[in-house]
């Protein structure tokens, strides 16, 4: 049995600006994981998740195709990254398997609701991994990003691709998205082998070594959201007030190439002006859009983080889910957290999830 696990990710800053090559953004990779396991199997397949325990999903082959047995399924990513890796499996002269994976995710409360830690992201990248270890495919960390940012790319049609990034390369990122009508191409074009060689335009991914005494507070409002329903919102704004969208989006860029500068020099103020600044445009972003991006919950997140001299905001698409606070010596964390309970916010007691291995 061959096991991997791939971690869930947050942004830190430059969200929705992100979505367009050249636009930077900062996340981390988080150690709570989705892991996926591959076994041979004999004439039938299965895939297992913990998360869909109600569905009893068979496959077979039929020739190099795989046949399912139900019609209605919830493993889209799942079966979508399987295509890609077969795909190229094949191209590389493997014959294809039949095998059974299961998977288990920790990216979700007891309850199944999810932080929005990036599962379908972890999902797809665990099932790259894992099957390109069962079939023997001598590919790089890039590759792994390629091929599985093609699978989730395939199936979501929108977002920038960073949560692929993070779980796949770990700890604190900078990461510039590629231009998406240039994949759309060359998928049409060039093979898999062919796409995993070219430079991708736009693509940017650097990992950052944070000061050590930057510390990270995750608080959760318990509200789900919606990622690709308010980026397709805020598609439509891009178009309808394109001035104020790029005037956004020169902001932005501005601002976290700012914050990426006090990370390497460990200016810690101006990292926390950074972050400031961001939510402060991204709350612009979402008034001329009309997009309720800071829900009340998270815009109580960030005022009981300032209170205490922490540098807050939103974190991702907004709309619910998480906000980050970033604090140093100055901060006191336990009146912080004390503070976020009262106000029903859970704090998550999460950590950056860095990968030791010698990056490729």
């Amino acid at each position: 049995m061959i096991t991997v696990k791939a971690p869930g990710k947050l942004y830190i800053a430059g969200e929705y600006a992100v979505l367009e090559p050249g636009h930077p953004a900062i996340l981390v990779a988080l150690d709570r994981f989705i892991t996926v396991s591959v076994s041979e199997a004999q004439d039938q397949g299965t895939i297992n998740s913990r998360q869909y325990a109600e569905t009893d999903f068979h496959w077979r082959r039929q020739g190099d195709q795989m046949v399912f047995d139900n019609r209605d399924n919830p493993f889209h990513y799942i079966l979508e990254a399987i295509r890609v890796v077969e795909t190229l499996a094949l191209e590389m002269g493997k014959p294809l398997r039949i095998y059974d994976l299961d998977i288990n995710s920790q990216l979700e409360d007891n309850g199944g609701r999810k932080y929005g830690l990036g599962s379908s992201a972890a999902v797809t990248v665990g099932t790259v991994k894992a099957l390109c270890e069962f079939y023997q495919l001598d590919l790089s960390r890039m590759d792994i990003f390629k091929l599985a940012a093609i699978a989730h790319f395939n199936i979501q049609g929108n977002g920038s691709l960073g949560d692929i990034a993070a779980s796949v390369f770990g700890g604190w990122l900078a990461f510039s998205t590629f231009d998406k009508d240039w994949l759309r191409t060359v998928l049409k074009t060039d093979n898999f082998t062919e796409i995993l060689a070219s430079e991708w335009p736009g693509l940017r991914i650097e990992v950052l070594n944070v000061p050590n005494e930057l510390e990270l507070l995750i608080g959760w409002t318990g509200s789900p959201a919606s990622t690709s329903r308010l980026v397709d919102k805020i598609t439509i704004a891009k178009f309808a007030k394109k001035d104020q969208y790029q005037e956004f989006l020169a902001n932005s860029r501005k601002c976290i190439q700012g914050i990426i500068a006090g990370i390497k020099t460990g200016n810690l103020a101006a990292v926390k002006g950074g972050i400031r600044g961001n939510r402060a445009l991204l709350r612009q972003l979402g008034a001329f859009s009309e997009v309720n991006i800071e829900t009340p919950e998270l815009k109580e997140l960030c005022q009981i983080a300032e209170k205490y001299g922490a540098a807050a905001k939103f974190s991702g698409a907004g709309g619910g889910d998480c906000g980050i606070a970033i604090t140093d010596r100055h901060v006191d964390q336990a009146q912080l957290i004390s503070d976020w309970s009262r106000h029903h916010i859970e704090t998550l007691s999460l950590a950056v999830y860095n990968l030791s291995e010698v990056l490729v």
